[in-house]
């Protein structure tokens, strides 16, 4: 339910740095705007991640942007923006299809070689934020818990069509993309921590036992990896910011 917060101006209380890796291998200068708690930038950071490219990652302020964010995306001043030698990409789907169509022999390959796969993928990569994400985004605006349960059931019911997707699209392996993580992981992986965060607070699993078990378990095996390990932040925190965020919401009102 917490997501909601993302889309509301940032405390000044959060603070802005530079958290700097290293270049990207082959001479390349990426360099990732984003900001820690967004799922949208989560996605951008597990791609990178899972292909192991080596990054300057930034972290933004989105209650004081900064002027590289701005002019690098001048239409949504949005993050996450990845800047690659220079050249702005924005949007975190775009942004993962263009690291894996640039750096396509190093590690995973998200997308499938066959266009129908291509398609079905980008299609299920809609689904995700336009059913379940945009519907839980809903929920969150709800004032007491009775009304956000009810504004939960969307957000039910995309859950159980996008467990029949990971059936279809698995083939009974372990990911979206089969032995190995692919785009849809990714797209829904940059979800997980809100998924987790969610749960400590309220008990309310988006992904149940019941409802959803190919999907609940995939959540528990994408967590344990190291590379989603090295991205994901820290559940707590993410419940204390959510808290903030839902005060400050609150008093807004």
């Amino acid at each position: 339910m917490y997501i909601i917060g993302l889309l509301l101006p940032h405390s000044r209380e959060e603070p802005k740095h530079k958290l700097v890796a290293t270049m990207a291998s082959g001479g390349d200068e990426l360099k990732l705007l984003g900001m820690w708690a967004s799922p949208f930038a989560l996605r951008a950071r597990l791609a990178l991640s899972f292909k192991g490219l080596r990054h300057e990652y930034i972290e933004e302020d989105l209650s004081n942007k900064s002027d590289l964010l701005l002019s690098s995306n001048p239409v949504h001043k949005k993050v996450p923006v990845l800047i690659h030698n220079g050249r702005p990409v924005c949007e975190s789907q775009i942004i993962v299809q263009y690291v894996d169509e640039v750096y396509r022999d190093t590690g995973l390959s998200f997308l499938p070689a066959d266009p129908y796969e291509r398609a079905r993928a980008r299609f299920w990569a809609a689904f995700i934020d336009d059913k379940l994400l945009a519907s839980w985004v809903q929920a969150g605006r709800g004032k007491t818990m009775e009304e956000k349960m009810e504004l939960l059931k969307p957000t039910f019911a995309a859950v159980e069509t996008l467990e029949a997707a990971f059936r279809e699209c698995s083939k009974g392996k372990p990911f979206f993309g089969g032995d190995n993580v692919g785009y849809l992981d990714v797209m829904l992986g940059g979800l997980v921590a809100w998924v987790h965060a969610s749960e400590a607070r309220h008990g309310l699993k988006i992904f149940g036992a019941s409802r959803s078990p190919l999907l609940n378990a995939w959540v528990d095996r994408f967590s344990k990896l190291d590379e989603t390990k090295a991205v994901l932040p820290d559940i707590q925190r993410l419940v204390e910011y959510a808290k903030m965020r839902e005060a400050q919401a609150a008093a807004t009102n």
